[in-house]
């Protein structure tokens, strides 16, 4: 491949980046199987419906991930959290997963995982600067 050019973008195009993706698993289905990804979101909403909370994920290769997982000010300190993140639990072992992961920057989120069951078992300092992000995981039943 002599031909090749390298380029670099901040705009990348949509077909560009499911090529990659596609290849990747192709790759990795053919290395370990398939990941069998499904996402998995859990909502809270207020009477008129907005979300006002809720977790969003997916599952993959027996494992849950967390990606984001937000609660408005209002709802913050009443166990909702810990509602959210066992309703997302629940449906990953009813998928098959035998266990969880998820990661955080703010110190309140950390305890509240760890109190829940969350084990850390990495950090990056200064990611972002001033922060410690923790990489948390946990065996879900």
């Amino acid at each position: 491949m002599a031909d090749v050019i390298l380029t670099l973008t901040a705009e990348p195009a949509a077909e560009d980046l499911k090529v990659l993706g596609e290849n990747l698993a192709a790759y990795n289905d053919a290395s370990v199987g398939p990941a069998d990804r499904v996402l998995l979101a859990v909502f809270l909403r207020d009477g008129s419906g907005t979300v006002v909370g809720g977790l969003s994920g997916y599952t993959g290769w027996g494992w849950l991930y967390v990606q984001w997982l937000w609660l408005s000010e209002t709802l913050r300190g009443q166990g909702w959290a810990g509602k959210v993140l066992a309703a997302a639990e629940a449906e990953a072992v009813a998928r098959g997963c035998h266990a969880a992961y998820i990661d955080t920057f703010n110190p309140t989120a950390l305890r509240l995982y760890q109190k829940l069951g969350y084990v850390p078992f990495g950090k990056l300092k200064d990611f972002p600067t001033g922060h410690t992000r923790t990489f948390l995981q946990k065996q879900i039943p």
